[in-house]
């Protein structure tokens, strides 16, 4: 099998580092976890579990997802959040794979993401196919501070699934919405995009309609209305920000602009 660098960027994981370290060491030969100065246990945590640990202050993500690969002595390499873990069906796929003579330069895979301990099946979170094992002296993660993502055009889809336990509860879930929306305002501000009146309600109204009925939320009984009530209040409160700092220049004097993601 040919060797995989597993790479994990961090900050304030002490939950999860541990369980994700050993996660990938079911095909990784060596972990690299970039961390962003944590302020708990994860460096020390992780360093115990056996991987190498880089301190790196937060570059955005795409930029902080290059820093792992970078410092890899493998070409290829298996890109994890530290609330992801791979299934077993994931793990033995990688395993059969020869990547030294592989006709493709990465590979994606269906994630199932998870409130609690249940896996919502509908309403956009699947099967979510995030492209995460490639040779990183061809492919990178896409140079952009939000929302990056593996830049292959050409990769093949395996069928084994990354496990992502993606909020503790629907608490976790509306209480992220705040500060999730509040980082897109700020960057749609400075990208010189504007917002009208409706927008908010528009966006809003649009976001619920796309989970709850496009996306089959409605399959996902109570969690699917609660997905999509928080992409309703998350779309809407990234607009009605964007209008505010438009509309209030008290506000937008008081926010900090300096560190946008």
């Amino acid at each position: 099998m040919e060797p995989i660098t597993g790479v994990i960027i961090t900050l304030n994981e002490e939950r999860h580092i541990e369980a994700c370290i050993e996660s990938l060491k079911q095909v990784c030969s060596s972990i690299i976890v970039v961390d962003s100065c944590s302020g708990d246990r994860t460096r020390e945590l992780a360093e115990k579990a056996g991987a190498r640990v880089v301190i790196q202050k937060y570059l955005g993500d795409g930029p902080q997802k290059n820093v792992g690969p970078d410092l890899a002595e493998t070409p290829w390499v298996l890109s994890l959040d530290a609330d992801e873990r791979l299934s077993p069906e994931m793990a033995a796929e990688i395993k059969a794979l020869n990547l030294s003579e592989s006709p493709v330069p990465a590979y994606g895979f269906p994630r199932k993401n998870y409130i609690g301990s249940r896996w919502i099946r509908h309403s956009g979170w699947y099967p979510d196919v995030c492209v995460r094992l490639y040779d990183h002296t061809k492919v990178r993660w896409k140079d952009v501070r939000m929302h990056s993502y593996v830049e292959a055009r050409d990769f093949r889809r395996l069928n084994g699934s990354i496990i992502h336990y993606s909020y503790r509860g629907v608490g976790e879930l509306f209480r992220k919405a705040d500060s999730y929306s509040n980082a897109i305002a700020k960057n749609l501000y400075q990208r010189g995009k504007r917002a009208g009146a409706l927008s908010p309600f528009c966006h809003g109204l649009t976001a619920f309609f796309k989970h709850y009925v496009v996306k089959g939320g409605f399959l996902d009984g109570v969690d699917g209305m609660t997905v999509s009530i928080s992409a309703a209040v998350n779309s809407y409160l990234k607009y009605a920000k964007l209008l505010e700092f438009q509309r209030d220049p008290e506000i937008l004097k008081n926010e900090d602009f300096s560190e946008v993601w």
